[in-house]
């Protein structure tokens, strides 16, 4: 059996907290990693220091994975098969595998009906982030569902966007954004069998391209201030320095909204971010002018004054997990996939006009897997 086919083997909402979590409400709320890679043993290590969390479970199709994942939680059940351990008792699922089983995956944890804290993006296509959405839509009411855009739940973040909404600044009338820096580490050393997972990130069919992967941060983050969906794309990109995968490395595209308000966004990952890096969001606005990003917010409000600065001095992952675990245990719930699904499909877009070389529409984005 190949790889591929082995690992397959919005708005707040209140409820009781015994409803969220039976009668626990006290106890940890016991989580099952499927996925421990890099990305889902870094996120898992933030769940086992929440002193309400535990890592029960760890699910993954090789073995080096497996006995590096029960090393670091010892007790931990082990399973090669993502459906036997969402038929387990854990009361949530971390979901940290390759892009392309993200919707496998998901609809398996809402069938279980399970607390989901899934790693971005939804899906590598449109027709992924579609079943995200339609299982988001279906999902049981008392189980939260959590995405990993981590900006949404940092709170300086979270402070940006309530000063921006509450019109201190005015109406966004631009925007851009970019991710320029370093990229994942090429893995050698497996066999060629195990190439397409081990190193996920390089190719298409696997990751959805940077744009995807990556990028798809920046666009959520657009998303949720704008609150609404851009109606066309164009773009270009190219693979400049890359040597391996089939992904590209760097890249530039235009969204256009509705009312005409203009998004601009470009990317690379030409070296290490020490060398030069810029992640970030720049909303300029009628009356002023606001740039979020990991490290910080600044706001500009009146020329010829310095701005006003906030840093941000510590992984904000940790503010999307502790709030995941909060809300969870205490009944304070979220569906995130229906939203990020949305802006999972923004990236998709804007990679389906780089590819074909025409003008993407949002529209014609649902219109290839019928409309949500």
């Amino acid at each position: 059996m190949s790889d591929r086919r082995q690992f397959i083997a919005s708005g707040l909402t209140i409820v009781a907290p015994h409803i969220a979590f039976g009668s626990q409400a006290n106890s940890a709320l016991t989580v099952g990693l499927v996925g421990a890679g890099n990305r889902g043993m870094y996120v898992s290590g933030i769940f086992a220091k929440n002193e309400y969390a535990r890592v029960a479970a760890v699910c993954d199709i090789y073995d080096d994975k497996l006995e590096a994942a029960t090393k670091k939680y010892s007790g931990a059940k082990t399973f090669k098969k993502a459906e036997e351990m969402m038929a387990s008792d854990v009361d949530a699922v971390l979901i940290a595998t390759p892009i392309v089983y993200h919707p496998d995956h998901f609809e398996m944890a809402v069938k279980a009906k399970k607390h989901i804290y899934m790693e971005k993006a939804a899906g590598i296509d449109a027709k992924g982030c579609l079943r995200v959405k339609a299982a988001a839509l279906r999902a049981d009411k008392t189980k939260r569902i959590s995405m990993g855009f981590q900006q949404r739940y940092g709170k300086d973040y979270q402070a940006a966007h309530a000063r921006v909404k509450s019109g201190e600044f005015g109406a966004i009338k631009m925007v851009r954004a970019a991710w320029l820096g370093g990229g994942p580490a090429f893995k050698e050393g497996h066999a060629a069998s195990e190439e397409k997972i081990r190193n996920w990130f390089f190719y298409r069919d696997m990751s959805g391209d940077i744009i995807t992967e990556q990028d798809c941060h920046n666009m959520d983050v657009v998303h949720w201030f704008l609150d609404k969906m851009p109606v066309k794309v164009s773009g270009y990109g190219t693979q400049a320095i890359r040597k391996k995968g089939d992904i590209m490395d760097s890249l530039s595209c235009t969204f256009q909204y509705g009312d005409g308000t203009v998004f601009s966004y470009s990317a690379h990952q030409f070296g290490a971010p020490s060398i030069y890096s810029d992640v970030s969001e720049t909303f300029m606005c009628e009356g002023g002018t606001v740039r979020t990003s990991r490290q910080g917010i600044t706001y500009w409000k009146e020329r010829g004054k310095a701005p006003e600065e906030v840093a941000t001095k510590y992984d904000i992952t940790q503010d999307a997990v502790n709030q995941f675990i909060d809300g969870a245990r205490t009944g304070k719930m979220e569906n995130a996939a229906i939203w990020g699904s949305e802006s999972t499909l923004m990236a998709v877009m804007a990679k389906d006009a780089i590819y074909s070389g025409r003008e993407a529409t949002w529209d014609k984005a649902w219109d290839r897997v019928g409309k949500a």
